[in-house]
C-alpha cells in the first residue's frame, strides 16, 4: 500500500498486473479503499497498472487550497516520475477522463495510447452534469437525484415499477464511510470546484496519441453527443458506444474488453 511523494504531496497508488505499463485515472469521489473497483477487474490481466487516489481524496494529501485540472494532471506525471515510468497507457474515467485530456495536452510525451471513458471537454464542447450544483445536499437526496441522470433509463417511471432495486440504489449511490474523516468533505468540495472550470475544447486537436472515446447510450452526465463531438475534435479519434449509462463499464461485458483489445493494438474476438 505505496505513497508516492510527488509534486509537494504524497499520492497513495496502487500497482498490480504485468505487461504494458496502463495509468489508470478514476472519477469524481474515488477512493481505493472502496470495494470492488478497478483493482479487481480484468485489466491487471494485461497490464502493469498503477491507479491512485487523486488529491483531496481517499488517503492523498488533502492541501486546503484551490485546485485546478492541469494540477490534477501534474499530480499524474509526477507520480509516474516517482515510480520511474516515462511514458504509459492512459484510461481516464469522467471525472479522470477530464484530467487525462489535460495530461494528453499538456504532457504528450508521457501518453502511449489513451481511452477516454463517459467524459466530457467542456466549454463549447460541452460539460459533463454540473455536480457542483450538488455539494450542498444531503447524500440521500444527491442520490436519488444522481440516479436518474446517471442512466437515463432509471426514470421516475422506472423508480415506481422496481421499488426495491431503486431503494437498493439510492442506498449504494448514498453510501460513504468515510465520510467521518477530517478533510473529506472538504477535498470532495475542492474537487468539483476544479471540474466546474475544466475546459479543454479549443485544445483537443493537440491529442495526437491514438484514442478510444467511449460513452454509455443512456448517459445523462457525460452525454452521448458529447462523446461525439470530441471524437470530431481529436485527430483519429475512434468511438465507440455501449449499453449502459454513466457505468457502462459495469454495465455492459463488451466495454473492457474493447478497451483492453485498443490499448494493446489487437483486433476484437
Amino acid at each position: 500500500m505505496p505513497f508516492a511523494r510527488a509534486g509537494g504531496i504524497d499520492i497513495f497508488y496502487e500497482r498490480v498486473g504485468s505487461g504494458p505499463r496502463l495509468l489508470f485515472i478514476s472519477g469524481t469521489g474515488s477512493d481505493l479503499r472502496v470495494r470492488p473497483n478497478v483493482l479487481d477487474g480484468p485489466l491487471q490481466k494485461h497490464f502493469d497498472m498503477v491507479t491512485y487516489d487523486q488529491r483531496g481524496l481517499g488517503q492523498t494529501s488533502k492541501p486546503d487550497e484551490p485546485y485546478s485540472m492541469a494540477q490534477y494532471a501534474e499530480d499524474a506525471v509526477n507520480l509516474m516520475a516517482a515510480i520511474g515510468w516515462g511514458s504509459a497507457l492512459v484510461i481516464g474515467v469522467s471525472f479522470g477522463g477530464m484530467v487525462a485530456q489535460e495530461l494528453a495536452i499538456n504532457h504528450p510525451h508521457v501518453v502511449e495510447g489513451l481511452v477516454l471513458a463517459c467524459t466530457s471537454p467542456g466549454g463549447a464542447g460541452g460539460a459533463s452534469w454540473p455536480l457542483h450544483n450538488l455539494i450542498d445536499e444531503k447524500a440521500e437526496e444527491r442520490a436519488r437525484f444522481m440516479i436518474p441522470i446517471s442512466d437515463t433509463r432509471h426514470d421516475e417511471a422506472w423508480a415506481k415499477e422496481n421499488p426495491e432495486t431503486y431503494e437498493q440504489l439510492i442506498a449504494m449511490v448514498a453510501a460513504d464511510p468515510y465520510a467521518h474523516e477530517e478533510g473529506h468533505e472538504m477535498g470532495r468540495r475542492l474537487q468539483l470546484e476544479a471540474r466546474a472550470l475544466h475546459d479543454t475544447w479549443s485544445r483537443l486537436d493537440q491529442i495526437r496519441c491514438p484514442t478510444l472515446i467511449c460513452g454509455g447510450k443512456y448517459d445523462g452526465i457525460a452525454l452521448p453527443e458529447t462523446q461525439e463531438r470530441m471524437a470530431s475534435r481529436i485527430r483519429g479519434a475512434e468511438l465507440r458506444f455501449f449499453e449502459g449509462g454513466h457505468l457502462f463499464m459495469l454495465q455492459d461485458r463488451t466495454a473492457l474488453p474493447a478497451m483492453i483489445s485498443f490499448l494493446k493494438g489487437e483486433e476484437e474476438n
